[in-house]
C-alpha cells in the first residue's frame, strides 16, 4: 500500500526558503519515480519537479527551474524539495506522488500532467509579496 507523506510547508516572504520533505513507505522506493505537484486556489494542479530515486535523474518544469532542487535520500525512504528565491506564484498546496508506470523513470508529459498513480496530502506554502 503506497503510502506518502508531505510536510515542511509554511509562511514566507518572497525571496524567502523552504524545505519540503516526502516520506514514503508500502512499496518498493526504488521502482516508483517521485515527483511533487502543487495546486494553488481555483488553479487545476501543476507538475513542479520529479525524480527517479534509483538513477538520481531529476526534472523540473520551467517555471521552477533553477530555483528548486528535487533529491532524495533512498536507505530513508525520502524526498526532499529545495526551495529558494520564493515567489508568491509559488503559493500553493504542495504534493508528493509516486508513479510506477515507468519503472521509476520520471515521464516529463506524466509530471507536466500531474498523471501520477499515488498521491499523498499536501502541505500549504504561503508566499507573500
Amino acid at each position: 500500500d503506497v503510502q506518502l507523506q508531505a510536510s515542511g510547508g509554511g509562511f514566507v516572504q518572497a525571496g524567502g526558503s523552504l524545505r519540503l520533505s516526502c516520506e514514503a513507505s508500502g512499496f518498493s522506493f526504488e521502482e516508483y519515480a517521485i515527483g511533487w505537484f502543487r495546486q494553488a486556489p481555483g488553479k487545476e494542479r501543476e507538475g513542479v519537479s520529479c525524480i527517479s530515486p534509483i538513477t538520481g535523474v531529476t526534472y523540473y518544469v520551467d517555471s521552477v527551474k533553477g530555483r528548486f532542487t528535487i533529491s532524495s535520500d533512498v536507505a530513508k525512504k525520502m524526498v526532499y524539495l529545495q526551495m529558494d528565491g520564493l515567489k508568491p506564484e509559488d503559493t500553493a498546496v504542495y504534493y508528493c506522488a509516486a508513479d510506477h508506470s515507468y519503472r521509476g523513470v520520471c515521464i516529463h508529459e506524466a509530471v507536466d500532467n500531474a498523471d501520477f498513480g499515488s498521491w499523498g496530502q499536501g502541505t500549504q506554502v504561503t508566499v507573500s509579496s
